[in-house]
């Protein structure tokens, strides 16, 4: 590899490549030289294999590894990897042209990103106009009310019920295609008029974001408070995701160093991160009342730092290094926002409807049959624990099928009256902690195996019930949102 492309370390490195390659007598995959320069980086698994094949020559080759590492004041692996991002940079020079007309701020805006009061202050802001009041107030809330109300509400879903009941004699079909859980009235319904519009700006949101280059500096600002809870500013990447799509962002935690960090960060988003639907719905629903919104808000970190906290004691191995390239902030470009957006949009589009038809012939069967009403009457007891009434286990049995359709619900339970704002919090708090949505809970199994996403399925459940009991008996307790 070296020779191929010129890489050329310095006399020290050199000299215990060559002396360790003279060393080694057993044949490896790799080249004699990958192989010592991956020892002098003191790579575990390599480090392993030589041990066992090389036996008594393995202790010379430590030898000369110590002897290597007494010359610098830092690790080798960092020595080696600085010299090869000294030649890749002497090649990117001489190929690449830099375009700064893109790029906007300077160097004291990329310092106020990444410092913990000033960035701090960048991260509220971003959260307040790009949820709070673009994906919230106007996603969820303007849009959301003018398709719901104006269109389905006023047209489209009682002119598909009156088409279906006057023209089709059959009740069980009559409820299959339309009514109250319908696959056009409600299906389509929530996809269409409720859970489209939020993604939609969350989506828009989010790449405006990612294409100005503030992610990594999001991820360096948070790398200290990611490591109370066992992960690193890496870990921010998922996590912001998360709050697109959980599957996805379970599926992209892959790329994380350590199986400890990816068992970790699978727990917390099937716990405490809401998808965008979610977040949009619960966001329009609160906001009328700030204190509701800052009590969840508030309710939400906790769990999260506590869960974390907890996880990184009892979970066994260390945490892994963080290092991570930071491009230059630059103006988002029109066209790559649109078509991320666009792309998102879709992708998004096309795996929902079939999701939620599958789920609106699921509760028609579940009530065809009778068993919705044996779940439903075995969940109403530990709904009302939680000072919730009994219509919400239809929201929570809907939640399991999709996070997004469950929030649907709450929506319009919420605009029928039959909630009070601690009720309303206390309900949005139990939903995001609730069980992962299907598609997640699939793809946590594909991910960190069956034994591993049952287990968390299991803690998720108890938790989210016991956590929005604490939550109601304390605003109950203390009067607040009375």
């Amino acid at each position: 590899m070296s020779a191929l492309h010129n890489v050329t370390y310095d006399e020290i490195i050199e000299d215990s490549i060559n002396e360790i390659v003279k060393i080694l007598k057993y044949e490896y995959v790799l080249s004699k030289r990958s192989i010592a320069l991956l020892l002098l980086q003191e790579d575990n698994d390599v480090i392993e294999m030589v041990k066992a094949q090389e036996k008594n020559n393995y202790i010379k080759i430590i030898d000369i590894i110590n002897k290597a590492k007494k010359n610098y004041d830092k690790p080798l692996n960092y020595v080696i990897g600085t010299m090869r991002q000294n030649y890749v940079e002497i090649i990117s020079n001489k190929v690449v042209t830099k375009n700064n007309n893109n790029e906007f701020g300077s160097s004291w805006l990329d310092t106020a990103t990444m410092n913990p009061i000033s960035g701090s202050i960048i991260l509220i802001l971003v959260l307040y106009f790009g949820l709070y009041k673009f994906v919230g107030q106007f996603g969820a809330g303007t849009v959301v009310d003018y398709i719901e109300t104006n269109l389905f509400g006023a047209y489209i879903n009682p002119w598909v019920n009156s088409l279906v009941n006057n023209h089709i004699p059959w009740t069980w079909l009559q409820n299959l295609i339309a009514n109250d859980y319908g696959i056009l009235t409600l299906a389509f319904r929530y996809a269409i008029a409720i859970v489209l519009p939020i993604v939609g700006a969350f989506f828009l949101i989010f790449s405006i974001i990612e294409d100005s280059g503030y992610l990594p500096r999001l991820a360096m600002l948070v790398d200290r408070l990611f490591k109370v809870i066992g992960l690193n500013g890496r870990a921010v990447i998922p996590m912001v995701l998360g709050f697109g799509c959980d599957t996805m962002a379970t599926m992209v935690s892959r790329t994380l160093e350590t199986k400890r960090e990816r068992v970790l960060i699978t727990l917390l988003l099937a716990l405490t991160i809401p998808c965008s639907a979610q977040l949009g719905v619960i966001m329009a629903l609160l906001s009328q009342e700030p204190k509701a919104l800052l009590v969840w808000i508030a309710f939400m970190v906790f769990v999260f730092l506590f869960i974390g906290y907890l996880s990184s004691k009892v979970l066994p191995g260390e945490g892994a290094k963080f290092y991570m390239e930071v491009p230059p902030l630059r103006m988002p470009k029109i066209t790559n926002v649109l078509s991320k957006t666009y792309t998102r949009m879709h992708w998004y589009f096309i795996e929902i409807i079939p999701l939620f038809i599958f789920a609106s012939v699921l509760i028609w069967l579940g009530y065809l049959t009778g068993f919705f009403d044996l779940v439903l009457t075995a969940l109403n007891p530990i709904v009302n624990a939680i000072g919730l009434p009994d219509e919400l286990s239809k929201v929570f049995l809907f939640g399991f099928f999709r996070r997004d359709y469950g929030a649907a619900g709450l929506f319009d339970m919420r605009k029928s009256g039959l909630l009070n704002y601690r009720q309303l919090v206390v309900a949005a708090s139990t939903l995001t902690l609730f069980v992962p949505c299907i598609a997640q809970f699939a793809m946590m199994i594909k991910e960190r195996g069956a034994k591993t996403a049952f287990a968390m399925g299991a803690f998720i459940f108890v938790f989210s019930f016991i956590a929005g009991y604490i939550l109601n008996l304390l605003l109950t307790t203390l009067g607040v949102l009375a």
